[in-house]
């Protein structure tokens, strides 16, 4: 068949990747070049430990606290406090303990096969090289002080993810650059990253291009249907593509276009920052979670990449750097001897649902149109494993993981 892939972040392009796989002719629809938006910005992170979602047990005690910190991990702008407000009630909703052991079950079933849906795609592309497995460290200034996330920790070791306690004299031999600051980890063996996430991206979609994918750079208004099915994408061009199906993964520009196949959907742009110190001195082997500061830290290509935070603010509004330049105090805190002369900022829509869900399946105003986004903080670790299942409910297949947590009619 010929499918429109509308959009060229991670999850779109690993969707188009496995749709090609099975003889489908593929044409990417973005306005945005391949790998920019969140695909370009994110913290790199390929952790099948990943579970937990946003919301946890406890977190409404504390999200006052955040929202009265306008640099803390968590802001409203003011302006668009009514329009989020009832989002984040949702969320605290899932955020009780048997939500949260629900949600992190669905999670794992996405996170656990990252390498094995992600494998075939990087040969095919010859892009092994920005993948690594080198593991996660999650780090704490204690053992006491990571006794306040061992619920979650906890869930996780119960859902099969793989956890050694590190200690201090250990911690520090794995990684020098740690030394005085923190004095107890958790390893997560399994996990990996990459050390260019665009590039990885736009890696993939160029083998889709090798191997007879097109590439529309215009903005979808709408589709024609009939028949139950859609027969064609308008664009803002004016034009109408003729397609015998459709995948939506534009990130967090995705909710009008699912409304418009019969799914409304509670979508919310949660924007990121980072900053990445491209002079870094420090010579980490590992990514390194700093549980305490909510604060992602991975050794790239480009330099080292502090990464967190999440604002509400929507899509529209600039994006206020002061945020990533709190993230660059915490890393010149946790890191004192890092050099911080040559540095980028960056912030990113990341596309959430209030229960942490991505939305993964068919729409309803469609027999063939089929939704994949909403991946929030994870899209990079669930991009390829989506796509897979994706594929195989265009092909009719039975998918491999059980979709119903992830079902578009689910609100």
């Amino acid at each position: 068949m010929h499918i429109a892939v509308i959009g060229t972040g991670i999850v779109g392009v690993c969707t188009a990747a496995w749709l090609q796989r099975d003889g489908h002719q593929v044409t990417f629809i973005d306005p945005l070049e391949p790998g920019e938006a969140c695909s370009f910005g994110n913290a790199g992170s390929l952790s099948p430990s990943a579970c937990l979602p946003v919301g946890m047990p406890g977190m409404w005690r504390r999200v006052p606290r955040w929202l009265l910190d306008p640099l803390g991990p968590l802001t409203v702008r003011w302006r668009y406090a009514p329009v989020v407000l009832p989002w984040l009630v949702r969320m605290l909703q899932h955020s009780n303990r048997e939500e949260v052991t629900r949600i992190a079950t669905a999670l794992r079933t996405l996170l656990e096969p990252i390498f094995d849906c992600y494998d075939p795609l990087l040969e095919h592309a010859e892009a092994q090289s920005l993948v690594r497995r080198s593991g996660c460290l999650y780090v704490y200034s204690s053992r006491e002080a990571a006794a306040q996330w061992q619920w979650g920790m906890n869930l996780r070791r119960s859902l099969g993810v793989k956890l050694v306690d590190v200690e201090r004299d250990e911690l520090e031999a794995l990684e020098p650059d740690l030394k005085g600051r923190f004095r107890f980890g958790l390893l997560a063996p399994d996990n990996g990253s990459t050390s260019d996430p665009s590039a990885l991206v736009k890696a993939l979609h160029a083998r889709c291009v090798a191997d007879g994918a097109r590439r529309n750079g215009h903005s979808v208004v709408g589709f024609e249907r009939q028949g139950g099915r859609v027969t064609g994408v308008k664009l803002d061009s004016g034009n109408t593509l003729a397609v015998d199906g459709v995948v939506v993964a534009a990130g967090a520009w995705s909710a009008p276009l699912a409304a418009a196949l019969g799914e409304r959907v509670p979508l919310e742009t949660q924007r990121g920052y980072h900053v990445t110190v491209r002079s870094s001195n420090l010579a980490l082997r590992h990514t390194v979670m700093a549980v305490e500061h909510n604060l992602m830290v991975n050794p790239m290509a480009m330099g080292l990449r502090l990464a967190g935070t999440v604002e509400f603010a929507g899509l529209q509004a600039p994006p206020n750097y002061e945020r990533a330049d709190a993230l660059l105090q915490q890393g010149r805190h946790l890191f004192p001897h890092l050099d911080t002369s040559e540095i980028t900022r960056w912030m990113g829509h990341r596309p959430c649902m209030p229960d942490s869900l991505p939305v993964v399946g068919r729409a309803r105003g469609a027999d063939n149109a089929w939704l994949a986004f909403g991946h929030g903080h994870m899209g990079m670790c669930m991009g390829a494993s989506t796509g897979r299942e994706i594929a195989h409910l265009v092909a009719g297949r039975a998918p491999q993981v059980d979709l119903t947590p992830f079902r578009p009619d689910r609100f």
